[in-house]
């Protein structure tokens, strides 16, 4: 069933990614030198679709990244109780057998007084 609902998810978006790299085939000029339009010192030339899908995985990594970092108070958060889980079942483990008496009877229930 997993392997259905992925296929009806990538097979469309591998179709429409496809469609807008064939549509847009032209190549364009990257260039990260602001300072001299005419004949930038650093320029490489790519098709369109390439300079946009690189854009979008730039911008999902950076994104990703950012919301990893603004998560890192709760990931403490939870690694801290994970070990006050295990140090109080701990605890109540030594207690359990701190409690259970040598000779494997148990003692009578409290009553209560005047019974």
């Amino acid at each position: 069933m997993r392997k259905l609902l992925t296929a009806i998810v990538v097979i469309p978006v591998a179709g429409i990614l496809l469609i807008f790299a064939l549509a847009n085939r032209t190549p364009v000029t990257l260039s990260l030198d602001p300072f001299s339009p005419g004949d930038p010192a650093w320029s490489v030339d790519l098709p369109l679709f390439l300079v946009i899908i690189l854009a979008l995985m730039v911008g999902v990594v950076v994104g990703g990244a950012a919301d990893w970092i603004s998560q890192r108070r709760h990931r403490r958060e939870a690694r801290h109780n994970r070990h006050e889980v295990r140090r109080l079942e701990q605890e109540a483990a030594d207690l359990r057998r701190a409690q259970v008496p040598s000779s494997g009877s148990l003692p009578a229930p409290y009553m209560g007084e005047g019974r």
